[in-house]
């Protein structure tokens, strides 16, 4: 059963950082790329990131590009996200997916996920 959890959310302040985890299970890690979403109520789901667990290829949107950065951990099956600069409009709920993703350069031009995982909530005070 292909399963994906994300942990480490919180409340912080505007500048600070997280460190988001996604653990994953159920699945060839080394084969799959892990993407990251996010939801606000109200407004459309974001897929911002993504990583090619094999290759390390990683992909942004504009939203996020120079602030996140992804990376992934293949012996423990888990990928990461460091957060940095944060601002009160990334407050939300953040999920990672098994995903197919693409881009050009570093820049994420699409997203699709296979598998939803549990999200965490960030919230960002100004």
């Amino acid at each position: 059963e292909v399963q994906l959890q994300a942990s480490g959310g919180g409340l912080v302040q505007a500048g600070e950082s997280l460190r988001l985890s996604c653990a994953t299970s159920g699945f060839n890690f080394d084969h799959a790329a892990i993407g990251w979403f996010r939801q606000v109520p109200g407004k459309e789901r974001e897929g911002f990131s993504c990583i090619s667990v094999g290759d390390h290829v990683t992909y942004y949107a504009e939203s996020v590009k120079g602030r996140f950065t992804v990376s992934a951990d293949s012996p423990k099956n888990m990928v990461y996200l460091q957060m940095n600069s944060l601002k009160p409009e990334d407050t939300a709920v953040y999920h990672c997916a098994k995903v197919s993703c693409w881009g050009w350069g570093t820049t994420l031009n699409g997203i699709e996920y296979d598998n939803w995982g549990q999200g965490t909530q960030v919230t960002v005070s100004s």
